[in-house]
């Protein structure tokens, strides 16, 4: 039997390659790092995570808890993997990022039926060919994918700054979760109105870092990955009603309710590192240490990573990709990941195990796994393939994607009970599906 190709061994890549090596069939898996690194990747193993460590809430009734449970039933690698690697935030999964990393090489490099090749790949390959290359595929790569599909969308993505925990002053930080559920995960650095608008002035006059290889295209930003710099000039209380609102936190050294809050959350189990949640930045480094350490608590904040901006791409999904995440034109191939237009970690492995599991199904000659529009997946796998969208921005998880509900949830608890009956409803849809 000829082994499938899979290109790229990011989130979506190793899950589409232990969906298809767990059917029984080879797979040659492709990994262009340690000899060659984008803008954005560091370390050499496989699933890296570039902008935060955290999968986003676990609770089955919310969009993100029920992908991950979605993906599970479906047999997913990375869903176990993250769970093993966990480190306190609250309701969400946030994983250590090395060990997790290193675990999910492990699972791919031992399992028999995939070989690992480090090599950067110039051309689309011949046969089954899955292509999970990610928003930051190399040029060499990117030319033939543009040949074959058209020219690619894209926008600006960002990742947030790194400190040391040890340089974090708690004589104005804190411990607590928002509304004090769960165990003190977060950090908090909290700041008064004289603080915040200090802080607020410097931020939004700060210099940014140029982008010299794409100074002559229009700047397109993700609004889900938006640099805390561009969404503060949209007004004086934009990031504070965002990623620094203070509510459900009350500071223990004033007995008040802070007038904004930046929050810190474990980037590995140690507590070591600390990621600035929400601060994604495009700023030059010397401005993220001049501003960034006016917060109090991060007066003396020694950052080990400073945030940085890169250009992501994505397909035009709608006109090129059908619902197993195949080419129309050429069906052999497929893509998964972030290239399609999905946005999220978790969101681009389930891509993949789609991918996977269909390529596994062409060869067998058996009907597609088409998830129904009541699942998460099903539903993210409809709103990028939709052929009728114009203007593919790209799409996370979210209830609102879900076809709705016949009952109505009135109360204070109607919001949860509605949720829990959307979770309800796909996972049993799900089930169906796969029988």
């Amino acid at each position: 039997m000829s082994a499938v190709t899979v290109v790229g061994a990011g989130m979506a890549g190793c899950e589409a390659a232990w969906a298809v090596a767990q059917a029984g069939i080879p797979v040659t898996l492709y990994e262009m790092k340690p000899q060659k690194y984008s803008p954005a990747h560091h370390s050499p193993d496989f699933a890296e995570l570039v902008c935060s460590n955290s999968l986003k809430a676990s609770r089955i009734d919310s969009a993100a808890g029920l992908l991950k449970e979605e993906m599970r039933r479906l047999g997913s690698l990375l869903v176990p993997c993250a769970e093993a690697c966990a480190v306190e935030a609250g309701g969400a999964l946030a994983v250590d990022r090395e060990r997790f990393s290193a675990l999910v090489t492990e699972k791919i490099r031992s399992h028999p039926n995939i070989t690992v090749v480090n090599q950067e790949i110039a051309a689309i390959p011949e046969g089954d060919v899955i292509i999970a290359t990610g928003p930051l595929t190399s040029d060499a790569l990117h030319e033939p994918i543009a040949a074959l599909t058209g020219k690619s969308l894209y926008f600006y993505d960002a990742a947030a700054p790194i400190v040391t925990g040890e340089s974090v002053s708690m004589d104005r930080a804190f411990y607590a979760s928002r509304y004090g559920k769960g165990t003190a995960d977060y950090l908090n650095c909290p700041m008064t109105k004289e603080e915040y608008l200090a802080f607020y002035e410097a931020l939004i006059h700060a210099e940014s870092a140029p982008l010299h290889d794409f100074e002559q295209e229009a700047l397109r930003v993700y609004e889900g990955c938006m640099p805390v710099e561009v969404l503060a000039k949209r007004g004086e209380d934009a990031i504070r009603y965002g990623m620094m609102k203070p509510v459900g936190l009350t500071d223990p050294h004033t007995g008040r309710r802070p007038y904004a809050v930046l929050q810190l959350r474990k980037e590995n189990s140690e507590g070591t590192l600390w990621n600035l949640v929400g601060f994604q930045t495009n700023l030059k480094w010397g401005e993220q240490k001049r501003v960034f350490s006016m917060i109090p608590g991060l007066e003396h904040a020694e950052f080990v990573r400073y945030g940085v901006m890169h250009r992501n791409s994505f397909l035009d999904s709608p006109k090129l990709l059908d619902k197993t995440y195949a080419l129309r034109k050429e069906p052999r191939i497929r893509f998964a990941g972030q290239m399609t237009g999905v946005e999220g970690y978790m969101e681009s492995a389930g891509s993949g195990i789609l991918a996977g599991i269909n390529t596994v199904r062409a060869i067998r000659g058996e009907e597609p796994l088409i998830l129904p529009p009541e699942t998460m997946l099903g539903a993210l796998t409809n709103y990028i393939t939709d052929p009728y969208q114009e203007n593919l921005q790209p799409m996370g998880a979210n209830m609102g994607i879900l076809p709705m509900l016949d009952a109505k949830f009135r109360g204070r608890d109607g919001k949860q009970k509605k949720y829990q009956a959307y979770a309800d409803r796909a996972l049993a849809a799900l089930d169906a599906a796969m029988q």
